[in-house]
């Protein structure tokens, strides 16, 4: 099966999301601007633009471009920065799109 086409007989693919843990003070976030040395400007679900920082853990593992979905915890010092943890791929957005998360 290629692209998004699904013949009319067959099951919907299930598609694993993650989703932000309130508890930990996750949020959705997109990206907004490439600032380079592993840092973006991203906005927030709560309203609030701040520079992101690309954790370690993901550097390395995902490419993130500018109109990405993102997970991102606010720093509790200053809360103008966050860290980002984790992107969300094209199937994955459209999973939450249709579920009303976004």
């Amino acid at each position: 099966m290629t692209g998004n086409y699904r013949k009319p007989g067959e099951p919907e693919e299930v598609v694993r999301v993650r989703l932000p843990n309130k508890r930990m003070k996750e949020q959705f976030a997109v990206a907004d601007l490439m600032l380079g040395s592993n840092h973006i400007r991203v906005r927030c679900g709560d309203g609030i633009t701040r520079m992101g920082r690309i954790k370690g853990k993901i550097k390395k593992r995902v490419w993130i471009r500018e109109g990405d979905i993102l997970i991102v915890i606010p720093w509790s010092f200053q809360d103008e920065k966050a860290d980002i943890i984790y992107r969300y791929t094209k199937p994955q957005v459209d999973w939450l799109r249709s579920h009303n998360y976004l």
